[in-house]
């Protein structure tokens, strides 16, 4: 069968029990319909044989088996698998999750934007109403009040005037839209800044920065981390309680007869809440990492605040945009990364919300009151209190030389190194059918292949290296059985046909694939053959008496050079030239000339009221 034709089957299968599902009343997606294929071929009780082609026979009988399993009633493994898909498909990065809030605040603009940026005002009117659209971008990007309340409006139009009057938008009208585009957001955080500002100079010299923070992170902050943090201690309960009820089934010395309950039940609600906590633990560390980037902006804020104060209280006359923009700007962004931490600690709420009805098989199963009665009088130990159990357990890596062993005093960062099973103990996995012990790092740390592995106890990590290779494959027949384990104890990598639900496309290749791997190489020669090419051969008699013409006309030439300015830089040049020498000179010669002295007498000038002044030139020639 190939490729295409595979895909194309897998897909008409999946399409098909999609199909009866709806049929039959239940809505799946083609996510969990495409594990749920997967996990039913891994089954070696089904009998599927990945390497053999599907026949129609097997097809019917896949096809069944996945609607059974996806019709099962009260099912804490499906629902553990639903939980998984759920997550996966909704959980991302910190930075993925940023980008997407930062993608539909984009798109809610987006209309505002376009009709800002394509409006062709030309009367007053249109110019009036595109400033008060303006206003709505600012009010709706900057989200510190709403555009419905009146007195909101009238501080953002107060503020928006101050840095751009309505008579700039003829100038804003003849930018280009990616301009003007930019424009509009550099408008929205100097306004933004501006109201800042002037709301914490309101409250008067003391400045209290919770007030100054959005009205959603004021709700989302507090109750988001206690949230989590109370359906943790919940599922961690109840991750102890399955445990010990378990640890009391399969111990032969105190197996009791009276407890009629499957131990295939209790393991399933065991893998049901421990994958929720393994999630909420996941939800709680970005909780926290959200409060402490609050906090860092909280800090930032106060600090620009004071620098603002501080630079405006000391101008007395107008402060220079220059100076005082990039600090309204500045006080934007640190609000806008607060809305942000808010969205994100709204998203985290909502999975954490979600997550709560997948284990509804369980709860209904095993009551709280039922469970405690089963438990008896046997003892309920956290976590912490199976880890103090063996304090001096240790594993000497002197002694287990072949084995690379880590110890807390012979690495850095021990607590996060990655272990595999997700620090679950896989020796008792394998030795008690399926009970998931946590590992204690303090004992030893084998690195096995590349990968890491921790224990229960010092027992177990002797008896698990004694042959760790069967005890990985124990683990992965485990997981091939329950195919919850798959996800909850990281074990994609080991089956590489299985992906993680994030990764799963409609219709994806084939069911299973197969690990086929081989060595190979190829080896091109750039000249397989030896050559010997004569480029300057000639086989024409004339070419070759051409040739010898111009090399006999050659002989009768002068060889003549000409320096030009693109090589002169090319070859070693020498000149020489010859200092000045001393030289003297004289063209001046003495002249003389002389002009007459002018001599003027005026006469009556005095003694006479009504006289007449006569003027008498007495000027004598040179000659004379």
């Amino acid at each position: 069968m190939s490729r295409a034709h595979a895909e194309s089957v897998i897909k008409n299968i999946i399409g098909e029990i999609v199909r009866e599902c709806a049929v039959r009343g239940h809505a799946v997606s083609d996510t969990l319909v495409a594990f749920m294929v997967k996990a039913v071929v891994l089954d070696p009780r089904n009998g599927f044989n990945v390497d053999r082609t599907l026949t129609k026979q097997d097809v019917q009988k896949l096809e069944e088996l996945c609607l059974d399993k996806l019709m099962e009633k009260c099912s804490p493994s499906l629902d553990t698998i639903k939980m998984q898909v759920y997550f996966d498909m909704n959980y991302t990065s910190r930075r993925e999750f940023l980008e997407e809030i930062h993608r539909v605040l984009e798109s809610r603009l987006s209309t505002v934007s376009r009709e800002i940026t394509d409006s062709r005002v030309t009367t007053r009117e249109e110019l009036n109403a595109l400033y008060h659209k303006i206003i709505t971008y600012i009010l709706l990007r900057s989200g510190i009040d709403s555009p419905t309340d009146s007195n909101a409006v009238q501080e953002t139009t107060a503020a928006l005037q101050s840095i751009f009057p309505p008579t700039e938008l003829a100038a804003f009208m003849v930018l280009l839209k990616r301009d003007k585009e930019h424009q509009l957001k550099e408008l929205t955080m100097i306004v933004t800044g501006i109201k800042l500002f002037n709301k914490a100079s309101n409250k008067g010299e003391e400045l209290n920065l919770h007030e100054l923070m959005p009205a959603v992170l004021h709700e989302t902050l507090p109750v988001t981390r206690k949230a989590i943090e109370d359906e943790l201690n919940a599922s961690q309960n109840l991750v102890w309680k399955y445990t010990a009820l378990l640890e009391k089934q399969t111990d032969p010395e105190s197996q009791s007869a009276e407890c009629d309950v499957p131990l295939v039940l209790l393991k399933q609600a065991l893998y049901n809440v421990k994958q929720h906590e393994v999630f909420l633990k996941i939800l709680l560390a970005d909780a926290c990492l959200c409060a402490k980037h609050v906090d860092i902006l909280q800090t930032e804020l106060s600090s620009h605040m004071k620098l603002l104060k501080e630079t405006v209280k000391s101008k007395m006359s107008a402060v220079p945009t220059a100076k005082v923009f990039p600090l309204f700007k500045a006080l934007s962004q640190l609000w806008s990364g607060l809305q942000d931490e808010a969205e994100l600690l709204n998203i985290l709420n909502n999975i954490m919300l979600n997550l709560h009805p997948f284990l509804a098989s369980q709860a209904k199963i095993f009551s709280e009151a039922y469970l405690d009665g089963l438990l008896g009088s046997c003892e309920v130990k956290t976590d912490r209190q199976r880890m103090n159990e063996s304090p001096d357990e240790r594993i000497d890596p002197a002694k287990m030389k072949p084995q690379e062993w880590f110890l807390p005093e012979t690495i850095a960062s021990f607590t996060e190194l990655p272990l595999q099973y997700n620090g679950v103990c896989g020796y008792t996995l394998v030795n008690t059918d399926g009970l998931l012990l946590p590992g204690n790092p303090h004992i030893g740390v084998l690195k096995h292949k590349e990968k890491l592995y921790v224990f229960s106890s010092k027992e177990a990590a002797l008896k698990f290296v004694a042959s760790p290779d069967d005890f990985i494959e124990e683990v992965a027949e485990k997981a091939k059985r329950s195919p919850e384990l798959i996800q909850l104890l990281k074990l994609h990598q080991q089956f590489s046909c299985v992906s993680p639900y994030s990764e799963i496309q409609p219709g994806e290749s084939s069911v299973v694939k197969p690990i086929a791997k081989c060595e190979s190489g190829t080896q091109t020669d750039i000249h397989p053959l030896e050559t010997n090419i004569v480029k300057s051969y000639e086989w024409n008699e004339w070419e070759l008496r051409k040739k010898a013409i111009k090399l006999a006309d050659i002989r009768t030439k002068v060889t003549h050079s000409t320096q030009t300015g693109l090589s002169h830089m090319r070859r070693e040049n020498v000149t020489q030239t010859w200092l000045p020498k001393h030289a003297a000179s004289q063209c001046k010669r003495d002249g003389e000339s002389n002009v007459p002295k002018p001599q003027v007498y005026l006469a009556g000038l005095r003694g006479q009221r009504d006289g007449r002044v006569v003027k008498t030139n007495l000027t004598r020639s040179v000659d004379e």
